[in-house]
């Protein structure tokens, strides 16, 4: 069975964050990291390169495979900051039609800018997707 390749590293996130490029984007990050630990409750930790996460669980799948994740996380790439939400809170739709400007993918909110976002809504949204994934795989 594959193993995952995005695992917690010892890499110092204020490090990693330093080197963003974009004064902005560096911003965000760091805004963004302060949301991040105050709601999930858990210290930023790099995960893999570029990842800064929160929290984690184990998961186990149907089909045997297993590992494990962050609670939350968020990469500040060049163009756009990343949120990583593994799970939906149950009123994920309400919430990003009062977001702002964003675009979603799998588990992934993509934002250019923090200023483009009601943070208090983002913040719902972290809260609920940790909450769900506590839920689905409590901590033994």
């Amino acid at each position: 069975m594959a193993e995952n390749k995005t695992k917690p590293t010892a890499e110092d996130v204020s490090a990693f964050s330093d080197r963003v490029p974009d004064a902005k984007r560096r911003e965000d990050a760091g805004r963004l990291c302060e949301l991040m630990e105050r709601v999930v409750g858990e210290p930023p930790v790099m995960w893999g390169p570029s990842i800064i996460g929160f929290g984690r669980y184990r998961y186990r799948y149907d089909s045997g495979r297993e590992g494990e994740a962050g609670l939350a996380g968020f990469s500040p790439r060049a163009r756009e900051l990343v949120v990583y939400l593994p799970a939906d809170p149950p009123d994920k739709e309400a919430l990003l039609g009062r977001l702002g400007r964003h675009r979603t993918g799998k588990c992934c909110l993509y934002l250019r800018s923090l200023d483009d976002v009601d943070l208090a809504v983002l913040e719902k949204l972290v809260a609920g997707s940790a909450a769900a994934v506590r839920e689905r795989y409590p901590t033994p």
